[in-house]
């Protein structure tokens, strides 16, 4: 399996430790601001697409975070890397109990060198995929140095001693889009050039694309080169059929809501506005991307006369995906096959390793490269697996 280039992931997830905010907010923030409390684990229980949890006064001990009055725990499928999958269930974790690598910067460095893993790029934890734990807080003050102070802990720590294998990816204040551009080209002075950002904002109670509220950002985004990055569930609904459905229903769904986003997107006029903004869909896989964009193109020519974009998309919708939009995939035989990637272009795919959820392909990535891409040409699995990573994310690395 030499044929297989040093690997860099577009998706994976970091475990927060303890003192990310205790160490930067004010004194007076602390007691208040996002903290580490162990209590047993109540109940748990992931039906119809929703968690639901409480702490209880028995039961296995549980490290939850602590924030305004929400107690939110931590969960074997956050942290699944080194348990047996008959073991990764929906049950409590300690830091302890974790694989040193979900939250310590070495000891990840160390896990990817063991899964041929070169560079990889972290989505958050404890504010979830595009930091929601702080639009929903009471405190907008203290949201907004919360939203700071991860930032600078994933620039300066999480990333900072690693040269340039932890990739930074950062989050924004999503109720204000001006102070989300700011935040944007703040991290970018510094060399960030990712940004989490929700795959419907609406389902999170804020303006939809088609508003032009969110233009500020997207226009920061734009000009700083910053990938717009959006990750299943970034909306805090996952797609699912009725709330008694088992979690197996959710899971394998779960590429819905980057489905329905990347439409919204393709005939919202934002990418006609910003040419230079680009958008990647994050553990979505890419099997359901060929019909998606042969049903959009067919849809603007053929209702034309009432499909309400005709005139404000000038060319065909996939037009703008092949120019500014990647997929991702972890494991995706469907969407690599020869008949796929002549719609969705090897261009336009990164490879992911998921590390350290309960979907991850470590420490076994290589392999799973190889059973997926070996009938590829080389320079298409070199693209696949590091080069478009390169180019999307302006990274100074050998292609």
């Amino acid at each position: 399996m030499d044929d297989i280039p040093k690997i860099i992931s577009v998706d994976d997830h970091v475990i927060e430790p303890p003192h990310v905010w205790q160490d930067r907010l004010p004194a007076r923030y602390r007691d208040t601001g996002p903290r580490i409390e162990r209590h047993p684990l109540g109940e748990m229980t992931f039906v119809g697409g929703k968690f639901s949890h409480q702490p209880g006064t028995e039961g296995p001990p549980c490290d939850w975070w602590h924030y305004e009055d929400k107690l939110i725990p931590h969960t074997r499928l956050a942290a699944a890397v080194g348990f047996d999958r008959d073991d990764v269930k929906i049950t409590a974790i300690t830091y302890e109990e974790m694989r040193r690598g979900c939250w310590d910067p070495a000891a990840r460095i160390a896990d990817m060198d063991a899964n041929w893993t070169e560079a990889q790029m972290c989505f958050p934890s404890f504010p979830r995929f595009c930091g929601q734990t702080f639009l929903e807080a009471d405190d907008r003050e203290l949201a907004k140095l919360c939203v700071e102070a991860y930032n600078d802990w994933m620039v300066e720590e999480w990333c900072g001693d690693t040269d340039g294998r932890l990739i930074p990816l950062c989050i924004i204040p999503l109720w204000d889009a001006q102070l989300a551009a700011a935040e944007v080209r703040r991290n970018a002075a510094r060399g960030v050039r990712a940004v989490c950002f929700s795959e419907i904002p609406p389902y999170l109670g804020l303006p939809s694309i088609h508003s032009g509220e969110w233009d500020p950002f997207f226009e920061a985004c734009a000009e700083t080169s910053t990938v717009v990055c959006m990750h299943i569930g970034s909306s805090s609904k996952m797609p699912s059929t009725s709330g008694d459905a088992p979690p197996a229903v959710g899971s394998t769904l779960t590429f819905g809501n980057a489905m329905s986003s990347m439409v919204d997107f393709l005939m919202s006029g934002v990418l006609v506005r910003y040419p230079d903004l680009t958008l990647c869909y994050s553990e979505g896989q890419i099997g359901w991307i060929p019909y998606i964009l042969e049903r959009a193109d067919k849809v603007w020519e053929e209702n034309r006369g009432w499909n309400g974009v005709y005139g404000v998309i000038p060319e065909p919708p996939s037009t703008y995906y092949e120019r500014q939009i990647y997929g991702c995939f972890f494991d995706d035989e469907h969407g690599l096959s020869r008949d796929s990637l002549k719609r969705i272009k090897v261009e336009n795919i990164c490879f992911e390793t998921d590390y350290p959820h309960s979907d991850s392909t470590w420490p076994h990535s290589k392999e799973t490269a190889h059973k997926l891409m070996g009938h590829l040409e080389p320079d298409e699995i070199r693209k696949l697996v590091r080069g478009n990573a390169i180019r999307m994310l302006s990274l100074d690395c050998a292609p």
